[in-house]
């Protein structure tokens, strides 16, 4: 048979069509992305792109404008509430949707509709831990106030205005890689993520699982040596010397915990599992008029979080007749989150306080239909979850609620945790609450008094929010919804058969730690303990104690503090571990036994300043031998059970060491040889020199280029050439500059409470999401080089000023 030309040409172009709009594995359809019209071509935005628009939107009440200034900060002028959040849900959808919509489905357990199968056990996870139902319940407390609702729901309309006016050329290019739209926003997922930073920044902070298994391993008092609950270094947050109340609820341990709990090693049958990053930490302190140049308060902040681009935070300034705020806020949520206004400041730090629990559940049989508890069969409520794959089947999960909260683990999930153990969950974050609203009453707040009513409201995570006000006051709260404990409560995975174990209250909020005013002129957090042993509450947690110390040490020592001196502290690479560690290593090496290559490291080591920056091959090679020591240490005790205990916190160590309390852990039980601390502190570094040697023959020795400081996109290395990879700064994350891998300050802030305010801030990212954009990373070498922004907080004569380039007008 003879095929006329025309007749292959089609066969041949309509070949082209299916394959280039079908989506081939990961592969999106080409055809699509590679369109001039929609693909990605169209999200190259020209370095000169102007931002003027004129909007109208029937559902506005009144008149407004938004101004931009040349980093593209929109300066934002509402006359009433509603249309300010309306303007700043519609400007964190046009700069920020992807990050938005994709933070929200992965909080919901939705990851796999974007990744496929790759994402089920994730989403699983999600759902198990009762992340949507934690947002359910927010949303009834967000959504019972009509003044509240009605913010999130101007929010709400705001973003849906920018997603109902989008054209797929303009999508932004993620959806067009991944071959999906944007979905409708809700209130709910504004709960949502707000639900996800409280997953974030409170996984990690409890080990009921990790005790449990130390527990069989350990005598009850080498437990308590080596997870102490107060450090011996401790700086609190809340000056040493302060006279606690009584407590106002004093729970009492069941009866049976001597031998259900504290002696019940059958708990520990566990698996090999992740651990969470146990960096997300931060700093933040104030100075009082008494110790500034100025006489006014200083107030810096600088929350650590995992580094994205997008950033996790949007800059603006929102303002109306009754208030004017400026600062970051979060993409996907209203308000100011950390910031100030005409009368106050505020920033937050992660409380790094234990607010989740495990319970032992007996279920009656296969169907988890009931559970023993309280000498009953009890009915569970029977959750199911579907979860849809892209590229594959929808499967579901059934998630089964108790007393306690979801069974996160069982026989048919384990995420690596419990081998066919049936633990549910207790959570604050399950509770109703409205942690949102607090940044709204915070944005207007005028002084202390409405500053602590504003906080009032705020459950989970716990935060210690620090304080400044123009009339001179400095303080600082940490507040949560804690549980109020008993002794040991929480440490271990609990039975689950009856209530005695369960929480019997919380601690009173006006009992949450606090100070105002001290005598001393300075008030720091840098996710230490807050207290000393003396508050009446057990107060569990995985505190960091290094970096207040640090802080502690410089600002106790400095007086006429002025703005520049700040960004120098922030930026500060001092490594107080190492200044007491090191003389440890120091004191027991025996040089007589190292190479003539092992001698240059120890010498480079010994002349080392103690800083940790970006050049400093000492940092570098101190890191690698303490933690080949650390590991020397503990390995062969912490694995007699698989999977291994967790091995003590780095200033625990250093402290048992300098009180020469670890000679038990010293020798290892699994060699024949005695080993003394001089023997194993040689090895441990002969061990770190091989890899010394290693990097060095890598141009990595420098801490750096060892470490490779990493601003990934939020699809991490599925986009590597939207990340900013092999920045040029130093620290760590017991240091001041918390800068690990990808982990660091993700905003750095000081604000001078003079009159005008003077204010500074830089976070490493850019105002916006599209990697098409000179505005997308603009801020990270800013970032990296220690300098700061100046932020104008504009006022109403400033409207003209050569200072806004772009202005957009919005009205009904």
């Amino acid at each position: 048979m003879r095929i006329l030309p025309f007749a292959i040409s089609a066969i041949i172009t309509g070949g082209l069509v299916f394959a280039l709009n079908k989506q081939w594995g990961t592969i999106p359809p080409m055809g699509k992305f590679l369109s001039p019209q929609h693909g990605f071509w169209q999200n190259a935005e020209p370095a000169d792109e102007g931002f003027d628009e004129t909007l109208n939107f029937p559902g506005l009440k009144g008149k407004a404008e938004v101004y931009f200034d040349d980093r593209l900060v929109p300066h934002v002028f509402a006359e009433n509430d509603e249309d300010l959040y309306f303007i700043q849900g519609y400007l964190h959808a046009k700069f920020r949707l992807f990050q938005m919509d994709l933070q929200t489905k992965a909080a919901e357990g939705r990851a796999s509709e974007i990744a496929g199968p790759i994402a089920i056990e994730f989403d699983r996870e999600q759902r198990r831990l009762g992340m949507k139902f934690a947002a359910e319940n927010a949303l009834k407390e967000m959504e019972s106030d009509p003044q509240s609702k009605a913010m999130y729901d101007a929010y709400t309309n705001g973003v849906n205005a920018w997603i109902n006016s989008l054209k797929e050329s303009a999508l932004p290019v993620e959806y067009k890689l991944l071959n999906f739209k944007p979905e409708k926003w809700t209130n709910l997922r504004t709960a949502l993520l707000l639900k996800m930073m409280a997953k974030n920044l409170s996984s990690g902070t409890e080990h009921d699982l990790d005790y449990t298994i130390a527990k069989s391993i350990f005598f009850p008092d080498e437990l308590k040596m080596l997870y102490p609950q107060v450090p011996d270094s401790l700086v609190p947050i809340v000056p040493k010397g302060t006279v606690f109340e009584k407590p106002g609820i004093v729970p009492v341990a069941p009866a049976s915990a001597d031998s259900l709990y504290f002696g019940n090693k059958d708990l520990a049958s566990m698996e090999e599992y992740s651990r969470p990053d146990k960096n997300n930490g931060s700093n933040n302190w104030v100075v009082a008029g008494s110790k500034t140049q100025s006489g006014a308060p200083i107030l810096c902040n600088d929350p650590h979080l995992e580094l994205s681009l997008p950033s996790i935070w949007y800059e603006m300034q929102l303002k109306t007749p009754s208030s004017n705020t400026y600062g970051v806020s979060l993409p996907g949520s209203p308000f100011i989150i950390i910031g100030f206004n005409d009368s106050i400041a505020w920033g937050v730090t992660n409380s790094q306080r234990d607010v989740k629990d495990y319970y032992k559940i007996r279920f009656k049989d296969d169907t988890k239909a009931e559970y023993w508890f309280d000498s009953a069969w009890k009915k569970t409520t029977i959750r199911i979850e579907s979860i849809m794959v892209k590229g594959g089947k929808m499967i579901q999960d059934t998630v089964a609620y108790t007393e306690f909260g979801p069974v996160m683990y069982d026989n048919s999930f384990g995420d690596d945790r419990s081998k066919h153990q049936n633990l549910a969950v207790r959570w604050a974050a399950h509770d109703a609450s409205n942690e949102g609203f607090t940044f709204y009453k915070l944005n207007r707040a005028k002084n202390y008094d409405e500053y602590t009513e504003a906080i009032k409201t705020f459950s989970c995570p716990g935060q210690n929010f620090v304080f400044a006000s123009k009339t001179g006051d400095i303080a600082i709260w940490q507040q949560g919804k804690f549980p109020a404990r008993w002794e040991g409560q929480g440490l271990y995975i609990m039975p689950g058969e009856d209530s005695s174990y369960m929480w019997q209250g919380f601690i009173p909020q006006a009992e949450n730690p606090h100070s105002l005013n001290p005598e001393r002129g300075y008030l720091e957090s840098g996710n230490q303990r807050p207290t000393d042993a003396t508050y009446p509450y057990f107060i569990p947690g995985t505190y960091i104690t290094p970096r207040a110390i640090t802080i502690d040490h410089y600002l106790s020592s400095m007086n006429g503090i002025q703005p520049e001196d700040m960004m120098k502290l922030q930026n500060n690479y001092f490594n107080t571990l190492a200044e007491d560690a090191l003389p440890i290593l120091l004191g027991n090496i025996d040089e007589t036994n190292l190479s003539d290559k092992q001698l240059q490291f120890l010498q480079i080591v010994k002349d080392w300043d103690l800083m940790a920056t970006p050049d400093s091959k000492g940092q570098t090679i101190y890191q690698c031998w303490w933690d080949s020591l650390e590991s020397a240490i503990w390995r062969d005790d912490m694995s007699i059970h698989s999977p291994p205990a967790l091995m003590p916190e780095e200033q625990t160590t250093m402290e048992l060491l300098k009180k020469d309390s670890l000679l038990r852990f010293i020798d290892d039980i699994s060699t024949p040889e005695i080993e003394t601390l001089p023997i194993v502190v040689t090895n441990a570094f002969k061990k770190a020199a091989v890899m010394l040697t290693q990097k060095e023959s890598e141009g990595k020795l420098e801490w750096a280029k060892f470490k490779d400081p990493t601003v990934y996109h939020l699809l991490k290395n599925a986009l590597l050439p939207f990340a900013r990879a092999g920045l040029n700064v130093g620290g760590n994350g017991n240091i001041i500059n918390a800068v690990t891998h990808s982990h660091g300050p993700s905003w750095r802030m000081i604000v001078h409470m003079t009159t005008p305010t003077e204010a500074y801030g830089v976070y490493p990212g850019g105002q916006s999401g599209n990697p098409g954009s000179v505005f997308y990373d603009n801020f990270i070498d800013s970032w990296v080089a220690g300098k700061y922004n100046k932020l104008w907080f504009m006022r109403d004569g400033d409207k003209t000023d050569k200072a806004v380039k772009w202005k957009m007008t919005f009205s009904q």
